[in-house]
């Protein structure tokens, strides 16, 4: 029986459907696999297909099974559609030869014309490495990158640490000025940023190449090129470089879960037909995103996809990936108004259990080529075993974002009073994780930042941003926003999983919202870029901001928090809306009471050492008032158990470390040694 009955003994019922997924795995693995020895052998597409610079010739190939006839045209034979046909070959594999080292060269613009079904259209070629827009015309078209241009790698040495401290980022964002930031201008100046805030992984959006600037890169068009939007794929390639040479680790935000409908620029309908790639009629049809969705039943869609993941691994050197979108892959209704509230509906008729043996198999694949890669889900349904290995009955992934965290404090904050928020629940939520399983934990990442939604901080504050951020204006409302915008970050950090991401700009409480330039903005830049200033100058509440997650950041690595799976809770007092737990070395304690501050708090401990105070939010350098002294809070013992005894003002996180025997006093070390020994304090953990 696999392990994912230990973690979860109420799936046993569902032990038919475990197995059978298991099945699919196998059974689907040996027959791609056949001859082949791994998955890293069969995933090789992207050495095939497309345009590949030999000893003295170009071979040009595609998958084409149900067009008449494909022929290649561009800059090469002046865009003379019918000069250069390709050959047919077996199982749908057509194929074109040009002589000549310069028959093609780098740079060189082309496009695929299909005939087939009576008609006649173009097409950017499916392994496109690198697309482009006509300045002139603005339809794509696909460039020719030399495979014998080498970039030069440096990071040979790369080390990732342990824990995931993730900032996800948008490229073209990431600039101040009103247009669209590259590659280069990210890692010469955001990298500096994100490595001084802490932060030792950066989870990269819209990297693959989408016609539609505004789709968030959740459109793609072409699976293997890197956005040009941005610059170059040696660009890419540089920023990925210099940021393994400072220690930081690049995710790519994947996207198999769906595709752009678009036939010109992008997979569908490429040899004539919708279910090349995807299924036909409506179940090839998302009716939410209006895109196409992949069947992951077929095993040259299969073949495409993983080699895609290898493409991207080996190419460009990132160190895994975040599938996005993987509730509408997994489920034949996309999930959508599904509530999940109990375990049938994770094993019925609905579940897209090919697509569950896709990511299986992506997964392997994965950590095959790089076994220090990291994966991460974006599922919000919950499916069991999604994060467990697969020699385990379970999917592969590594994390999952742990996506009820960021509805949650949306909930509290938008229909709750401060008054009347409920620790107990707010803990529960917080402890909300399958066993077994690691998460995510975040306040908010992009989705909270787009037009029509508000992030955190613009939720608490509002229109008072606009006219009180600045540091000698004091008022109320933004008083209760900075307290718990702080407060509400090191508590997700701290105890919501087993890893933390935060979005770009959001550590210093970014204002405003994100809104791509459009016809119904006037094609703005206002509002996609990120005020790096608002942070810099010195004279805004930011900076208290941005200081804050520095230092909880920097604590929280320091001491491995991570490291312990689940908090461990101390005290619990929901009618003062205060409680504390303990993590791995240190003792996290919050009141979130609006008006009420707690003297004489005695909050047991583990052992009968003394506790010093190494992060509060109420300092002065984060804007608050400074009622809490950074001073070592000795032990003190009632009735055969050691406490320490805190002073919680009200709107307060207090963050104190143990401190080494070493330093503990001789009084202190005298009682340690005494013979009234003890048992450890039992705490509740869920």
């Amino acid at each position: 029986m696999y392990r994912i009955f230990e973690y979860n003994p109420q799936l046993k019922p569902y032990k038919g459907d475990i197995d059978y997924r298991m099945h699919l795995y196998h059974d689907t693995k040996w027959r791609l696999l056949r001859n082949k020895k791994s998955l890293i052998d069969f995933a090789n597409a992207h050495d095939y297909f497309g345009f590949h610079h030999l000893d003295g010739c170009w071979v040009y190939r595609e998958w084409a099974p149900n067009a008449h006839q494909l022929y290649l045209t561009g800059d090469f034979n002046d865009w003379h559609w019918l000069d250069h046909p390709l050959t047919r070959l077996e199982n749908g594999i057509w194929e074109l030869k040009l002589d000549g080292d310069d028959a093609l060269w780098h740079g060189c613009k082309v496009k695929t014309i299909v005939d087939a079904n009576m008609t006649r259209t173009e097409h950017v070629p499916l392994y496109a490495k690198r697309v482009v827009q006509s300045p002139d015309t603005y339809l794509w078209c696909g460039e020719v990158v030399d495979n014998k241009r080498l970039f030069n790698w440096t990071d040979q040495d790369f080390k990732p640490e342990d824990s995931l401290f993730i900032y996800e980022a948008h490229i073209g964002m990431a600039q101040e000025h009103g247009h669209i930031g590259t590659y280069r201008e990210f890692a010469d100046n955001t990298l500096n940023h994100i490595k001084e805030c802490g932060y030792n992984t950066i989870q990269l959006m819209a990297i693959m190449e989408h016609p539609y600037y505004g789709s968030f890169g959740y459109q793609v068009s072409s699976f293997f090129a890197a956005s040009s939007w941005f610059g170059e794929p040696e660009d890419l390639k540089y920023l990925i470089n210099k940021a393994h040479n400072m220690g930081i680790r690049v995710l790519l935000d994947i996207v198999h879960s769906h595709a752009i409908k678009n036939t010109s620029e992008g997979i569908n309908e490429f040899d004539g037909t919708t279910w090349q790639f995807f299924h036909d009629g409506a179940k090839g049809e998302h009716p939410a995103w209006g895109t196409k969705c992949f069947n992951y039943g077929k095993h040259e869609v299969i073949h495409f996809l993983l080699s895609n993941l290898k493409y991207w691994l080996t190419e460009f050197h990132f160190d895994g990936f975040r599938f996005d979108g993987v509730t509408s892959m997994i489920y034949h209704d996309h999930g959508l108004g599904e509530a999940f509230d109990n375990n049938k509906k994770y094993f019925s008729l609905n579940t897209n259990t090919e697509a569950i043996t896709y990511l299986q198999l992506a997964n392997e694949l994965i950590h095959q080529v790089n076994p220090k890669a990291i994966t991460i889900t974006e599922d919000m349904s919950g499916m069991p075993g999604m994060c467990l290995p697969i020699t385990e009955g379970g999917i592969g992934f590594d994390y999952r974002l742990a996506m009820g965290l960021p509805d949650m404090w949306i909930k509290f904050i938008k229909e709750m009073s401060d008054e009347n928020w409920n620790v107990e629940k707010i803990w529960s939520e917080i402890c909300l994780r399958r066993p077994g399983e690691k998460s995510v934990a975040y306040v908010e990442s992009h989705d909270q930042a787009l037009v029509g939604d508000k992030t955190i901080i613009f939720r608490l504050a509002d229109a008072s941003m606009y006219t009180d951020m600045d540091k000698i204006c004091h008022n109320p409302i933004i008083d209760r926003a900075i307290a718990l915008h702080k407060m509400i970050r090191l508590l997700t950090l701290a105890g919501g999983g087993d890893s933390y991401l935060n979005f770009m700009g959001n550590e210093f409480g970014h204002p405003e919202w994100i809104d791509f330039p459009r016809e119904g903005n006037g094609w703005s830049f206002h509002y996609c870029r990120r005020q790096w200033s608002l942070y810099h100058n010195g004279y805004l509440k930011y900076e208290w901001l941005g200081n804050f997650d520095k230092d909880m950041i920097t604590i929280a690595k320091e001491h491995n928090i991570f490291n312990q799976t689940m908090p461990d809770l101390l005290l619990m007092k929901n009618p003062e809306q205060s409680f504390v737990f303990y993590r791995h070395g240190l003792i996290f304690a919050f009141n979130f009471s609006p008006n009420k501050s707690l003297t004489n708090v005695l909050v047991p401990t583990f052992t009968n050492s003394d506790y010093q105070v190494v992060l509060c939010s109420d300092d002065p350098k984060y804007g608050g008032n400074g009622l809490v002294h950074h001073i070592t809070h000795p032990n003190k013992r009632f009735n055969g158990k050691d406490y320490i005894e805190l002073y919680l003002p009200a709107r307060t996180a207090v963050v104190l470390k143990e401190v080494p025997q070493k330093n503990i006093s001789a009084k202190t070390q005298k009682k340690s040694s005494s013979k009234n020994t003890k048992e450890p304090i039992k705490t509740t953990s869920s």
